[in-house]
């Protein structure tokens, strides 16, 4: 729980956030997240952050973002600060915590898979660490039958015995058979919601859990917020974005929540393998999906089949120039913009140069946080942590070329990561890059002796020898 919230946090509150405070209604001039987008751009481009909008200096600041959003607009906005003191006092009475883009807290995967369409600010309550363990999604139909209830819930039980995070959406009917199958199995659960975060986390049912960090419940949306089904529509990327794999139990065809986030995911954002339920009676939808390119669940009866499914290869969006820099430049294209390809094979991954590395000032998206709150997501590097290089290599290149400092950095900030296994995809969320840069990173290192790749956990780690060196 983050009880004291970051002056950026606050400020993107007060421009996006309604504040609804008891029986309250929600600003009409909020900006919306196309317009947030803009203005953190446009910040970005004169080096500023959201807090100084709230500054000593925020009339020129005001001025200066005229362009972008209407400065009278904006000053309405950012003048609700009682309101917003009101509902801090509010949330913190119910443990709900808050991050926003500007933080370090923020969930990784959310910000590394859809970059600066993450949503602006995350309310939560729970175990934020939960966030980005990863995990099974699994995504239904609200209105099913007992079987496919008493499946879903087998299917938790088995994430619970594997270890793995199960990440639903909270709905009644498959979502909640899901998450329940886990808890009862002593599993670890993630909720991202579409409404009533406050009531939910006050439910009695799921207090304890709350507070054991057995479960931890989100939402891009006030905590107040009701039900609206563009909400619910525009969440289930999230579930996708925090979890290593998916499973659709049912859905219907052409239609609803379930359908579009699955067809979103596999045509367009590309960040897991969709599974669909490949047992007992289909369903139109299901076959349907099956036809865009959904895999049929292949139904593991154990932990080891379980795992299985983790180590599937994905297809990932092809990266843009800046993104294979994401983890040293500023830049922050939209996962919108990237074209879905086939998988990258290792030795096929671009490689980045470093004389193509855009200088760009602060990124406020990312990097709006304190130094020391920046120091949390990569620690500095060091001469001394960086590994040694073959000693001919370097008498014959005395001096390092761009290129080999740029690696030099990466090849430390690696082996701090990976002092346990990890999978490239969990690298590539650590470090912020896509996929396919991730992978061309891991094998370079264990090509050259750096890492090994084992099979059991499966995942990168630094090889046992160079831990004595």
């Amino acid at each position: 729980m983050t009880p004291v919230l970051s002056p950026n946090t606050q400020a993107i509150l007060l421009l996006t956030a309604p504040l609804i405070a008891g029986r309250g209604t929600a600003s009409p001039d909020l900006l919306s997240p196309g317009e947030y987008k803009r203005l953190a751009r446009h910040l970005r481009e004169i080096q500023r952050q959201p807090a100084d909008l709230v500054s000593p200096d925020a009339v020129e600041i005001l001025r200066a973002c005229q362009p972008v959003i209407d400065e009278s607009r904006l000053q309405k906005l950012l003048g609700r600060g009682f309101l917003l003191s009101q509902v801090i006092e509010r949330w913190q009475a119910r443990a709900i915590w808050v991050v926003s883009r500007a933080d370090a807290e923020y969930p990784r995967r959310l910000k590394a898979r859809l970059r600066e369409d993450a949503p602006a600010v995350i309310y939560g309550c729970g175990d934020m660490s939960l966030l980005d363990s990863g995990g099974l999604a699994v995504v239904g139909s609200r209105h099913v039958d007992d079987s496919l209830i008493d499946y879903t819930m087998a299917v938790g039980r088995l994430a619970a015995r594997a270890g793995r995070t199960l990440v639903s959406g909270g709905a009644k009917g498959i979502d909640q058979a899901a998450m329940r199958g886990a808890l009862e199995g002593g599993g670890k659960v993630c909720g991202v919601l579409a409404d009533s975060l406050e009531k939910t986390t006050m439910n009695r049912e799921h207090r304890n859990l709350l507070l054991d960090g057995q479960l931890v419940l989100i939402s891009p949306y006030d905590p107040s917020a009701g039900f609206n089904v563009g909400n619910a529509m525009q969440r289930n990327k999230l579930i996708y974005a925090l979890a290593d794999a998916s499973l659709v139990v049912s859905s219907d065809l052409n239609k609803g929540g379930t359908w579009a986030g699955a067809i979103e995911q596999l045509d367009k954002l590309k960040f897991v393998p969709v599974f669909v339920r490949s047992t007992g009676e289909s369903s139109a939808g299901l076959d349907g999906l099956r036809k865009k390119g959904a895999l049929p669940w292949p139904n593991p009866q154990d932990v080891d089949s379980f795992e299985d499914v983790f180590n599937m290869a994905v297809p990932t969006p092809t990266a843009s120039p800046q993104v294979g820099f994401a983890l040293f430049s500023n830049e922050e294209p939209s996962s919108a913009n990237a074209k879905p390809s086939a998988p990258v094979p290792r030795e096929a991954a671009p490689v980045p140069q470093a004389e193509s590395e855009p200088s760009a000032p602060v990124d406020v998206i990312r990097d709006a946080h304190s130094p020391a709150a920046a120091s949390e997501e990569l620690p500095p590097v060091t001469p001394e942590a960086v590994a040694p290089i073959d000693d001919a290599k370097e008498s014959a290149q005395p001096e390092s070329t761009p290129a080999e400092v740029l690696f030099a950095a990466v090849r430390a900030a690696i082996q701090q990561l990976l002092s346990t296994p990890m999978k490239d995809a969990e690298v590539a969320a650590a470090l912020d890059v896509s996929n396919a840069q991730a992978k061309a990173w891991l094998q370079r290192l264990v090509d050259e002796g750096v890492l090994e790749k084992q099979k059991k956990p499966a995942g990168y780690i630094v090889k046992q020898k160079r831990l004595f060196e």
